[in-house]
């Protein structure tokens, strides 16, 4: 019985702590009422609207959902993501019948 008011109250305690930490957004702010769930917009050279990395997708068309303020690093890696899914479709198309 003398063990049974100790755990009560580690539970509660734990589910207060979850709860209030559940009421945070990232970056530790506390959650308003409105959530902005808006992407941001990007603009493609080009009339056609492939999905990335799909067969329609061209190079030009990856590099340019690149954001202009992304940081050199990420910067770097969606430029490597971009010519390496261009050389994957490359690969695919070259063999015969592929299409």
């Amino acid at each position: 019985m003398k063990t049974v008011q100790p755990v009560m109250l580690v539970i509660m305690i734990a589910s207060a702590l979850l709860s209030g930490s559940c009421a945070m957004q990232e970056g530790g702010a506390p959650m308003s009422g409105t959530i902005s769930t808006a992407a941001p917009s990007t603009s493609v050279g080009g009339s056609e609207n492939a999905a990335s990395g799909t067969q329609g997708d061209t190079l030009q068309a990856c590099m340019a959902r690149i954001p202009r303020d992304a940081s050199a690093g990420l910067r770097m890696i969606a430029e490597q993501s971009c010519e390496r899914d261009e050389a994957n479709r490359k690969a695919i198309l070259s063999v015969p019948g592929a299409k």
